[in-house]
């Protein structure tokens, strides 16, 4: 097959759903289905042969998005080529074109965490960044998606964390993947407005949304973003007040705590309502 075009990828369209192993049996094409898939392919790309022909089953049945976990695009270590190359196979074996991760560190002295660490928010960390975006790229043929990552603390911070994503995705031409939920627990955590976050960012980078769930922690005194409840109500307000100033496409993570899949397909119907209601608001 030939390789995506940067310049000529795909628009992601409609609601999203992330595809977990424990649905595979319970997915048909006469049944519910999402508009598309999010999976975590760090998840799949050694994946036993007996999940393999249900999962290349059910992903021929809608386009597939790739969310990654230990990118670690913050790191100050090389790039692991290898591990991108092998990325860069698993996704175009299945002809994904989107490929997104997150804002943060995941390897430290050379050993994956599979941690999401906070970045220092600062302008040589905004060169540096943006440079290991546009080497990934080059490599995997595909215009990179990171993701705003929750943070406990903050390590150095300059800038803004909006004007420091901003800054990174105009300078390195990539795609955000806008998460709500943890423009909540962060704003929450560290005392602003996640409604003036969205507001301050530049949405026409962005690809798409994400929204999941998260629990009040009583001895932390925390919002732990845990991605193993159902998205809070709270969480839904902010997402209806974000589509109301962009129109994107929006996917329900779920990754702690796996419900049924007819559970997530009740949680999807809450998503498509909101959807609904902040596109008949922008008429």
């Amino acid at each position: 097959m030939g390789n995506p075009s940067m310049s000529a990828m795909k628009t992601i369209n409609g609601l999203g759903l992330g595809l977990r192993r424990e649905f595979l049996q319970h997915i048909d094409s006469e049944g519910f289905l999402p508009d598309w898939w999010e999976i975590a392919p760090e998840n799949w790309m050694d994946m036993p042969y007996h999940h393999r022909e249900k999962f290349e089953e059910v992903t021929a049945l809608r386009p597939v998005v790739a969310h990654g976990l230990s990118l670690s695009i913050g790191s100050y270590g090389p790039l692991d080529v290898a591990f991108l190359k092998k990325m860069k196979a698993f996704l175009d074996r299945y002809h994904i074109e989107h490929y997104s991760d997150h804002l943060s560190f995941t390897s430290l002295m050379g050993h994956q965490t599979y941690e999401l660490l906070p970045l220092a928010m600062t302008p040589q960390n905004v060169v540096h960044i943006a440079s290991r975006i546009q080497q990934v790229s080059e490599i995997m043929e595909r215009q990179l998606i990171l993701e705003n990552a929750t943070y406990y603390y903050v390590p150095e911070a300059t800038l803004r964390e909006a004007d420091f994503i901003n800054e990174i995705m105009h300078r390195a031409n990539a795609k955000l993947l806008l998460d709500v939920n943890n423009a909540y627990v962060n704003a929450k955590n560290h005392g602003f407005s996640p409604r003036e976050f969205i507001d301050a960012l530049d949405l026409s980078h962005a690809a798409y949304i994400h929204v999941a769930g998260h629990y009040h922690d009583e001895e932390l005194g925390m919002i732990i973003d845990s991605h193993g409840t159902s998205v809070h109500e709270d969480v839904w307000h902010l997402l209806g007040e974000t589509l109301q100033k962009a129109d994107l496409p929006v996917m329900i993570e779920r990754d702690n705590y796996i419900p049924s899949y007819a559970q997530m397909q009740a949680e999807y119907n809450t998503l498509e309502s909101v959807v609904q209601g902040a596109k008949h608001a922008r008429v």
